[in-house]
């Protein structure tokens, strides 16, 4: 069995096993007290021993992977610490993304991918708005319409609405109203930048689970500095791509190492009070994904930020120190200290307001399962440097990637607004399937304007020829769709 080694206490290694490494952990504290640096080194760890990582760079401090560190002031004060004299300095495989496209390769996702769920919490729609838009992609996914981009969305909506009366005998009640507020919200979103992370081509998941010739599990980093200025779109992305991953991998049970080890930074953005449905999800997806072999953990200030049903399910705990203040926050702290087991050798609540900088208190999971002790320990120093790499050197390594040009242009597929655009003008005789025109929406203009002009026979429903055009249509564009748990499309 491999083991992660990342810390000291009273001159013993601590490690935890790599298999226990699904069942999650949570990273804590204040700022400034070496929360960065213990994601640091647990991500070097597992970089080294072939388990590839997916961390979020929210302050721009996290680049320097790729560059072997230095044996400064802090690093030798740590070393003296864990009774070390020298240190072995490297560097580690690391693969730069970015939702921008500015700071890494651009990751992308298509509206049908993502799936109502994931957008309803991106445009902030309320629950009878949600479900209208629930009943758009339903619509779409019956009739294999693509939705690529904001503007397939758009298209499909504008159908939806302009023969909602018809529709609402198949999927249920569509208000005008809620269709408008959608559209209002789809604006905003685009006004603050949105558009440019749905289309094609759309990212892989499996890109993240890559290893080097070396054997080196990469080091996935999402520049996250621009993207945090807006923490719905930046807790929603994150929360797609576990959903992504849940879809997508395949059981895989008991692992003696995960696939992946998926670190959410600032994770008390995920646990608004008006993300309910999204923490009801995350709750689901947390218990369900280590299955898939992948490993969460949560970084936050204050470990009270994760709900307890969460909160429950991290095995792996790694406080740092908390400052008290006020009678409310020695509380929490006291709270805090009766979830780590402890067998009457350590006052944990003590300790937690009197850790330094870089030492914590420790709870693991060993190797049948149970919970250790708690203890107060010393993280490792890190082995790569500290501090963001030069952006110069930073776009080298972006441009020199196998997955830049595999993602770097912009792809406008045939999709829903091009087939519901087209002028092409539905022959006036039945052509065969090979001579049918493309045009969608004149097709539907025709139909519609024939029914209103009694030329076709009442006996043929509404709702029949909407199907019978889309579905002839849709099985030209040959995408068939299904969704998973999360609302996301199956693959």
């Amino acid at each position: 069995m491999e083991f992660i080694e990342f810390a000291v206490s009273n001159g013993e290694r601590l490690s935890i096993p790599a298999a226990m490494l699904t069942r999650h952990g949570i990273i804590a504290g204040a700022t400034g007290t070496g929360k960065t640096i213990t994601l640091k080194v647990l991500a070097e760890e597992l970089s080294s021993k072939g388990i590839p990582v997916f961390l979020s760079d929210v302050k721009g401090d996290l680049s320097n992977f790729a560059s072997p560190g230095e044996n400064t002031a802090p690093v030798q004060k740590q070393l003296a610490k864990i009774g070390e004299e020298e240190w072995n300095f490297e560097h580690y495989p690391v693969e730069f993304f970015d939702l921008y496209g500015e700071e890494g390769t651009k990751i992308r996702a298509t509206i049908s991918e993502m799936g109502p769920l994931h957008l309803a919490r991106l445009l902030g729609l309320n629950d009878i708005q949600t479900g209208i838009l629930q009943i758009v992609f339903r619509f779409a996914d019956d009739k294999n319409l693509l939705m690529l981009d904001l503007k397939d969305l758009r298209a499909v909506i504008h159908l939806v609405s302009e023969y909602s009366s018809q529709l609402s005998k198949t999927y249920g009640n569509i208000s005008k109203q809620s269709i408008n507020a959608i559209l209002r919200s789809l604006i905003s979103l685009e006004d603050q930048g949105g558009n440019f992370f749905f289309g094609e081509p759309d990212f892989k998941i499996e890109d993240f689970l890559r290893t080097d010739s070396n054997g080196y599990g990469i080091i996935n980093i999402l520049s996250s500095k621009k993207l945090l200025l807006n923490p719905k779109l930046y807790t929603t992305f994150l929360f797609w791509l576990l959903s992504e991953l849940y879809e997508t991998l395949p059981e895989a049970g008991d692992v003696e190492k995960p696939k992946l080890v998926f670190f959410f930074d600032e994770a008390h953005l995920l646990f608004t009070k008006d993300a309910e449905i999204l923490r009801e999800k995350m709750e689901l997806i947390v218990r369900l994904i280590r299955s898939k072999g992948v490993g969460i953990f949560f970084i936050t200030q204050n470990p009270s930020d994760i709900p307890d049903s969460i909160s429950s399910q991290l095995g792996n705990r790694i406080q740092h120190g908390l400052r008290a203040y006020s009678p409310k926050e020695l509380k929490t702290i006291k709270k805090i200290s009766e979830t780590f087991r402890n067998d009457g050798s350590l006052n944990v609540e003590e300790t937690i307001t009197n850790l330094s900088v870089g030492e914590a208190v420790l709870s693991h999971l060993t190797e049948d399962g149970t919970p250790s002790f708690a203890k107060k320990a010393v993280i490792y120093p890190p082995k790569s440097a500290m501090g963001s790499l030069d952006p110069q050197l930073l776009q080298s390594y972006v441009q020199k990637s196998p997955l830049y040009e595999k993602y770097a242009a912009d792809i406008d597929s045939f999709s829903a607004f091009e087939a519901l655009e087209q002028k092409e003008s539905a022959k006036e005789d039945s052509p065969s399937e090979k001579e049918a025109p493309h045009g969608l929406g004149s097709i539907l203009e025709g139909i519609f304007s024939e029914q209103k002009r009694g030329r076709r026979s009442k006996s043929m429903g509404l709702e029949r020829v909407i199907g019978s055009a889309l579905s002839s249509f849709g099985r030209e564009l040959g995408r068939e769709m299904a969704r998973g748990v999360f609302g996301n499309k199956k693959r």
